[in-house]
């Protein structure tokens, strides 16, 4: 085999053929890589829901009415009580009256009064009423219309709401609406 020379232009480098001064393309993740990465992402992310739910299930939001959580009187007890009859009509001064009995003596079930003297919604009204037969059942009337505009015509009679109760919460404000009711109907 004969021995040829190298051509000088072939051996000489020429600027269009020197290799760049560049650092070298990244190579691309491999699937596994790419896989770990996801999976490490989607970890931070359920760690993060978690907590979300933990934190918002901890104390799950209630409705919470004042009047349940108040329980004390609102007006100082070293003062007298204003008359509560002052400018209203006869029936909402009978179930104001009612409202303060029962305030005062104390709310029961299943009698009218019991051997403490506390009264129910018709044993207050009835004592408040001192024998005006006619005025106690408007009275009653009135408080059983607050008390289905409130809760609905499924409650029988006043002394059913009253004995589904646990409080005298609710038959004190249900009194303090019938109070407002019958004034608003000048009873």
């Amino acid at each position: 085999m004969p021995h040829t020379q190298p051509s000088p232009a072939r051996d000489k480098p020429t600027a269009t053929t020197q290799p760049a001064a560049t650092a070298a393309p990244c190579a691309a993740l491999s699937l596994e890589a790419r896989l770990a990465a996801t999976d490490a992402a989607m970890t931070v992310r359920l760690d993060e829901a978690a907590l979300t739910y933990e934190v918002n299930t901890a104390h799950p939001a209630t409705v919470v009415d004042l009047a349940d959580v108040v329980t004390v009187p609102l007006t100082p007890t070293l003062q007298p009580d204003p008359d509560p009859t002052t400018g209203t009509s006869p029936v909402a001064a009978l179930l104001e009256r009612a409202r303060h009995r029962m305030q005062n003596d104390g709310w029961c079930t299943g009698t009218l009064t019991d051997e403490n003297g506390a009264v129910c919604l018709l044993g207050a009204i009835r004592k408040e009423a001192d024998g005006n037969r006619s005025l106690e059942t408007e009275a009653a009337a009135v408080l059983l219309d607050a008390i289905r505009r409130q809760f609905g015509d499924h409650v029988d009679s006043v002394p059913a709401f009253n004995d589904a109760h646990g409080t005298a919460r609710a038959p004190l404000r249900i009194l303090a609406d019938a109070a407002r009711l019958a004034d608003a109907r000048g009873l």
